[in-house]
């Protein structure tokens, strides 16, 4: 008497799966929770000494002086997406990763919503702390949240900052090297205004709102100044930088190793 043999049930991560994968991993690194308390840290801390050093500033603006640490935190919230990624290529986990998921991109996904989500709440909830007990601290600071544009910029600033950490996972996972990829970051985010002050005056002037940082900050400026793109428009050309990266990070995942 012979026994048939059932065919053995195929067992596919559906995305949920990969997403509670990979938000496991996510809060297990101790490198997580240093990241995200050194960002929430820098851009509440240098808000308030902003602010307690401009209270006596004629025309001081609580939302510029709010978030006078963003900058800093824009590099740690960028490091934690780059570690989050390009980590697991150092460790050699990756290949467990794409065994458990071999389609591959769906990790990546997974991995830029976790970070940006994570990078958005917590740096909006920052900014807003930084601006109210900022507020307090000013003489004769009469804004408040429900003035025009504050909101905007506050909550654009949580906006900004998750998008810069959706680039770090880019770059991890583009790169596949924690150490280049944070150097990109920091070139992209910090170094490339600066040497953008040895073109001449009219081309510099020209390039500079559609730099990274500059394009992807305007959506923090209370008021729109002269020469630089406006707040939403800013903050699209800054997605379309990160969406490209994303793209080519996508493309390597696809047609490359591990």
């Amino acid at each position: 008497m012979t026994t048939a043999t059932l065919p053995r049930p195929a067992y596919r991560l559906t995305p949920q799966g990969v997403l509670a994968g990979e938000w496991t991993k996510f809060w297990s690194l101790r490198s997580t929770w240093i990241t995200t308390g050194v960002s929430a840290v820098l851009l509440v801390a240098l808000g308030l000494i902003a602010s307690l050093v401009g209270r006596s500033g004629t025309g001081s603006d609580p939302v510029s002086l709010a978030l006078s640490g963003s900058t800093f935190a824009a590099l740690a919230v960028g490091v934690l997406g780059v570690l989050l990624a390009a980590g697991e290529y150092t460790t050699g986990m990756v290949r467990a990763t794409f065994t458990a998921v071999p389609a591959r991109t769906p990790v990546l996904w997974a991995k830029a919503l976790i970070a940006g989500g994570t990078a958005f709440t917590v740096m909006t909830v920052g900014a807003i702390v930084a601006f109210t007990v900022g507020s307090t601290l000013l003489d004769g600071a009469s804004l408040g949240l429900g003035d025009a544009g504050v909101l905007r910029a506050l909550v654009g600033a949580g906006l900004y900052l998750g998008l810069v950490a959706v680039l770090g996972v880019a770059l991890g996972m583009l790169l596949r090297s924690s150490a280049g990829s944070i150097a990109v970051l920091a070139g992209a985010l910090l170094i490339l205004p600066g040497v953008l002050m040895l073109l001449p005056g009219s081309l510099a002037e020209a390039v500079s709102p559609y730099l990274p940082s500059n394009a992807g900050s305007a959506i923090m400026a209370l008021h729109t100044s002269d020469g630089s793109l406006g707040p939403w428009t800013g903050l699209l050309v800054f997605a379309a930088y990160v969406a490209a990266t994303l793209a080519g990070a996508a493309y390597r995942l696809k047609k490359t190793d591990a």
